[in-house]
């Protein structure tokens, strides 16, 4: 039994190391990489990878399959950039690839950061991560959800110390600029789908994540981070429809103008002109002649 690590980056060196670090074990790290401009690839190289390029697109499926392609070992384990593997999750990879009946995916709760503090209202995030070679590929959309062949088993959420760590946001500037970018990416999932823009729909959708976070997770255990961020998650749900609303508009006027004018209603036929009588049918009759 044997592990191959992928991990996409794009300028990454900020976690890299100790993203590494934490999977020194494996059998090979391939390290698929969107052309960085800072330290990402001399620390790759530090830590013996397999380094691979992709061209950047903006968001990571694209680039993950390329590099879960070029994988040569049993199962494959997909990180980013910014996760850390526990070395009690590592222990537990290890024996369950190796056990009886692994299946041939694996779900990992995955524990988020925001600010320096694990929040409550993103947990648990249960992410196909580990799986056996050639059975999972990602649609190539944002934030999408990979495609599993055979059967997933899980770890339980309960299990923190089997959670992956994932250094989130390190601030509001980032988490705005990350919306901004993939709220347009999923614009583009809605209209493959065929999904249209409704009130009710921008409506409900940041409610319920409001909801969600807050109440049904407890995100409220998270006081001020919990308030904020679960805030911030509703306005990605808005933004999202609002971009989905702005696409359709512009659809609708672009179809209008390139519509013809409609044909001119036709002039009415001209009025025949009324004869000006002439002088001798207005001239008095004479009258007869009285004769004594």
């Amino acid at each position: 039994m044997s592990i191959s690590v992928v991990i996409h980056t794009l300028n990454a060196e900020k976690y890299l190391d100790e993203c590494l670090r934490s999977v020194a074990r494996a059998d090979e790290i391939i390290l698929c990489d969107m052309h960085s401009t800072d330290r990402t690839v001399p620390i790759a190289q530090t830590h013996g990878c397999r380094i691979i390029h992709h061209d950047p697109v903006g968001y990571a499926e694209p680039a993950r399959n390329f590099a879960i392609g070029h994988a040569k070992s049993d199962w494959v384990l997909v990180l980013d950039a910014d996760e850390i593997v526990p070395s009690e999750l590592w222990e537990y990879l290890e024996r369950h690839a190796s056990g009886p009946d692994p299946g041939e995916a694996l779900k990992i709760p995955r524990r988020n950061f925001a600010l320096g503090k694990p929040l409550w209202c993103w947990y648990p995030t249960l992410l196909v991560r580990f799986f056996r070679r050639g059975c999972v590929t990602w649609p190539t959309r944002v934030h999408s959800v990979p495609q599993v062949a055979g059967r997933i088993k899980r770890i339980s959420p309960r299990r923190l110390d089997l959670a992956l760590i994932h250094y989130n946001y390190d601030s509001i500037e980032d988490y705005i600029s990350r919306l901004n970018k993939y709220t347009t990416l999923e614009v583009e999932k809605f209209r493959q789908r065929g999904e249209k823009f409704t009130l009710t729909k921008m409506i409900w959708r940041s409610f319920y994540e409001f909801c969600k976070l807050l109440i049904y997770r407890r995100g409220y255990r998270d006081g001020m981070h919990g308030l904020v961020f679960t805030v911030l998650t509703m306005f990605y749900q808005f933004v999202a429809m609002a971009k989905l609303w702005e696409a359709e508009l512009r659809d609708r006027r672009r179809a209008a103008a390139m519509e013809p004018a409609p044909p001119l209603p036709a002039a009415p036929p001209a009025a025949m002109p009324t004869p000006v009588p002439t002088a001798a049918a207005i001239s008095p009759k004479p009258r007869a002649a009285v004769l004594g």
